[in-house]
């Protein structure tokens, strides 16, 4: 019994750790080895289809841009735009002549004169920031309440005609160019020469004295800050309308604070 098993247990062995029926002989009695698993082949990348929905950031159209401001009006510029301004500029008190849409010195310095009495930049130039509070301006007021005179604001630089405690313009001015130069208090106007003046602090173009050799009178440079020697300068147009329009006649008020 024993011998049987131990025969059993060799004939096992011979024939290795896989099952009889599952190592079937070739036609030469050999036993194919098992065949490995065929390798398999790695699952295609998923394509972008064409079709397919984009993310929602990506569905999100960037925010229209700002509609850009008004295109900035200086010397040199003409058009409707340009008379637009002069004619606004007019109604609430700059002097500038007549508006002709034509962007000349005269516009520049009512424009300079509104920066001034607005408090924005003195540049002479209507950018979109004048523009814009020009829109919602409001006629200014004189200082004085009754009677024909001009003022002289020194802090603003600027020459306001008054008739009858209201104000008639605003003139673009320059005074002294350092503090006390030009002379405050309440004077009138005692002298005046019709054409250029030669005198001791320079050439002054129709003056007007109201304070011994201080005058309004005008200059061919009338800067946005304070440069003169005393005087009160105005541009030449701007003092020849002074005459013509019989603003200051001697007599006239002139108080300069």
């Amino acid at each position: 019994m024993r011998i049987t098993v131990v025969l059993v247990m060799l004939s096992v062995l011979a024939a290795g750790c896989e099952p009889a029926a599952d190592r079937a002989a070739g036609p030469d009695g050999t036993t194919p080895a098992a065949s490995a698993p065929a390798a398999s082949e790695p699952a295609p990348a998923p394509s972008e289809s064409p079709s397919a929905s984009p993310s929602p950031s990506a569905s999100k159209s960037a925010p229209p841009a700002p509609p850009p401001g008004p295109a900035a009006l200086r010397v040199g510029s003409r058009g409707p735009e340009v008379l637009a301004l002069q004619r606004r500029l007019v109604e609430l008190g700059f002097w500038l002549g007549q508006p002709d849409g034509t962007y000349g010195s005269s516009t520049a310095h009512a424009v300079t004169a509104y920066q001034k009495m607005a408090g924005l930049g003195r540049d002479g130039v209507a950018g979109a920031r004048t523009q814009q509070a020009l829109k919602t301006a409001r006629r200014p007021a004189a200082r004085s309440t009754g009677g024909d005179l001009v003022e002289v604001d020194l802090a603003r630089q600027v020459l306001i005609v008054v008739n009858g405690g209201r104000l008639a313009w605003v003139l673009d001015a320059s005074t002294g160019s350092r503090p006390g130069l030009t002379p405050t208090g309440r004077y009138k106007v005692f002298r005046h020469v019709d054409g250029y003046d030669h005198g001791p602090l320079g050439t002054l173009y129709r003056p007007k004295y109201f304070n011994r050799g201080v005058a309004v009178h005008g200059y061919p440079n009338v800067p946005p800050q304070p440069a003169s020697h005393g005087c009160v300068r105005v541009t030449n147009p701007a003092m020849d309308w002074l005459w013509s329009s019989g603003t200051l006649t001697i007599g006239r008020g002139v108080w300069v604070y």
